[in-house]
């Protein structure tokens, strides 16, 4: 994206300006009304009083936007209303072919200019796409966001630009089709991301994944005319503070047609480009990470392949031997995303890691049971670690709801000739998947976070769009960020 986040320490005159009102606002601050006359400031106030939280004033050569706090149940629902806010502005501005605006923070809210900025930033995100017109071409008018004053520091807006940057590259991975994101071409998009931000890569190729036995990636991999991969991103600064590394492993299933298995449902198939939407979030993470040089270790697993039904591709019956040495029974092609998964979890394990979170388009079961609100959330770590997992979803409103785990659930993946069946039973798919995935990282504390509602949106949703969206990015950041705290 070619938005910039930047500071400045006045706004020029003649300049379309924002400015973010304290709650209750009916009498605009002085800083907000040196140069209106008074009609104008008269506008503007009667509409604060009407309880507008979003007001426009068109000055002809510029405009002046007036952005009011609302009263949330609580802080982090008013930071979502400043994103919502900074969605709406961003179309003003669009409408308007704005090219710079400066934001002023006048509110209580020391996080409330980033915030609405950073609503605008993820608004502003356009996929480029392949279209050939001129008109389908032209970059968007919106280049600057400067944060005037105290509105926030340089080094908070360096940041806050560096985790956005992290979110676009993982939304572009996503929205990417098959035919220009195979696993050998992530893999590669993952490691030009490394070198741009500092993080190393090694890609681990087909004979390499063959020497380690990977049962799951391999099978899952049978029908495809192109090899798998298997991504190895790591940030190791030499300040870091954590003694064992935190791992994020992410689902890179590049195109999924269910294998022999095929996808039944009507337009079923139609979006099963973003199966990688965790191996994305994983690479956008380790960007923001390495790019802020936060003093952390953490290491990435991408396992990457598509899953097809042509060639010597795997069926319902075969018996897989996977990387830890378990045996499994695949019951249904269409679940190939816990095969991968499971060979990263046990490759994972060697790291003696502090934390485990894997990221996956997992299970349509997860989607039945909470929408496109929200991801599903289980696993082994302590109360503690889960609970900073869950305020840091609150804060950036990627938002997770927590499933037991119950050792109930392991019934579900029982198979009669192996150590386990990859697939459970009708109800609570999400919870028997990540039954499954457990058996493959005993002893070690792990989050398996099931991202197959929010990961991809066919209908635009406020400053989240229309086609990827990048979560977890934001959520892994700000929690991997608050345990140096």
């Amino acid at each position: 994206m070619s938005l910039t986040l930047a500071h400045a320490a006045t706004a020029p005159a003649q300049s379309t300006q924002v400015f973010v009102l304290p709650l209750g606002t009916t009498a605009l601050p002085q800083a907000a009304a040196t140069d209106l006359p008074e009609a104008a400031r008269a506008y503007v106030e009667a509409a604060l009083t009407a309880k507008q939280p979003f007001v426009a004033l068109n000055h002809f050569s510029h405009q002046h936007y007036f952005v009011a706090l609302e009263d949330k149940r609580t802080a982090d629902l008013q930071l979502e209303a400043l994103r919502k806010a900074g969605h709406q502005l961003q179309a003003a501005l669009k409408k308007e072919k704005t090219a710079e605006v400066f934001v002023h923070n006048l509110s209580e809210n020391a996080a409330a200019a980033l915030t609405l900025a950073e609503g605008l930033f993820l608004s502003a995100y356009e996929f480029e796409g392949y279209k050939t017109d001129e008109k389908s071409r032209t970059p968007a008018a919106l280049t600057h966001v400067s944060l005037v004053g105290d509105a926030a520091s340089e080094a908070q807006i360096t940041e806050l630009q560096h985790v956005l940057e992290g979110v676009a590259f993982a939304r572009d991975l996503v929205n990417a089709p098959l035919n220009k994101l195979n696993a050998l071409q992530l893999a590669e998009r993952l490691a030009e991301a490394g070198d741009a931000a500092g993080y190393s890569t090694d890609i681990l190729d087909l004979a390499k994944i063959e020497s380690l036995r990977m049962g799951g990636l391999l099978a899952v991999n049978l029908g495809s005319p192109e090899p798998p991969t298997f991504s190895i991103l790591e940030w190791k600064p030499e300040n870091a503070q954590n003694e064992h590394p935190y791992v994020l492993v992410g689902k890179g299933v590049v195109y999924d047609t269910g294998g022999l298995s095929l996808k039944p449902t009507p337009n079923s198939m139609d979006m099963m480009k973003c199966d990688m939407a965790g191996g994305a979030a994983v690479g956008g993470t380790l960007y923001a990470l390495a790019k802020n040089k936060v003093p952390l270790h953490v290491i990435g697993l991408v396992p990457a392949t598509d899953n097809r039904p042509g060639g010597l591709a795997y069926v319902p019956g075969d018996v897989l031997t996977m990387f830890s040495g378990l045996t499994v029974e695949v019951k249904n092609t269409d679940a190939e995303g816990r095969l991968l998964l499971a060979d990263a979890l046990s490759f994972a394990k060697k790291y003696q890691p502090e934390l485990v979170i894997d990221l996956a388009t997992l299970t349509g079961a997860a989607v039945r049971a909470i929408g496109t609100e929200a991801s599903a959330a289980m696993g082994t770590a302590d109360a503690d670690t889960t609970a900073q997992l869950l305020a840091a979803a609150h804060r950036t409103h990627e938002r997770l709801v927590e499933f037991p785990l119950w050792e109930d659930y392991a019934d579900h993946m029982k198979s009669d000739i192996a150590d386990l069946s990859n697939l459970g039973k009708a109800e609570a798919g999400h919870i028997s998947a990540a039954k499954f995935l457990e058996r493959f990282i005993e002893g070690t504390p792990w989050i398996h976070l099931d991202i197959a509602g929010p990961a991809y949106l066919t209908a635009p949703d406020s400053y989240r769009g229309k086609g990827g969206t990048g979560t977890g990015v934001r959520l892994l950041y700000e929690f991997l960020t608050k345990r140096l705290a």
